[in-house]
């Protein structure tokens, strides 16, 4: 039993070491990415066209940003939404239901029409990063949504590693 309390403690003290050092890594590429970003805010003095920012938040913290985007550039905003409930990200089900939704390609259900596209001239798309890539409602309205023409500009939202997020958004 002595032996067993030992494997066990030393298996608790591996996984917090390796925890530790991805967090540390995660920071210091976070760090290094907005280094460019700090100092003073440059004041916006682009007219840009007419614009629409989409998103998705399951949270509240893409709904800020997407918020603060066209606060900036006058743009309408669009809230991606969907006929299911997606949960809570602190429900285990929710992650394995996402993470099924992935495997198969069979995104949830949208609720609502889809906005006019041919109002705009750019298009701001943004949700947050579930399993290293777009939120499974983002893909949905990428899989109905038609671009031709319009300037696309993808955003995300993610505690970590946005992982392939902006590969699978092309």
């Amino acid at each position: 039993m002595k032996y067993v309390l030992y494997f066990v403690l030393l298996a608790a003290v591996v996984c917090a070491v390796a925890g530790g050092i991805h967090l540390y890594k995660v920071a210091a590429r976070n760090k290094k990415e907005m280094a460019p970003y700090e100092g003073e805010k440059a004041a916006l003095t682009r007219k840009f066209p007419k614009t629409l920012v989409v998103y998705y938040s399951l949270t509240g913290n893409t709904k800020k940003i997407a918020e603060s985007v066209a606060e900036k550039t006058g743009a309408d905003l669009y809230e991606i939404k969907t006929v299911e409930d997606m949960g809570s990200k602190e429900n285990p089900l929710m992650h394995l239901r996402i993470r099924e939704q992935l495997k198969t390609g069979k995104y949830p259900e949208l609720a609502g029409e889809m906005p006019d596209f041919s109002k705009y001239e750019m298009i701001f798309v943004g949700g947050p990063v579930w399993w290293y890539t777009a939120a499974t409602p983002v893909l949905a309205f990428l899989e109905k949504a038609d671009f031709q023409g319009k300037a696309v500009v993808p955003f995300s939202t993610q505690g970590s590693n946005y992982g392939t997020y902006f590969e699978d958004f092309a």
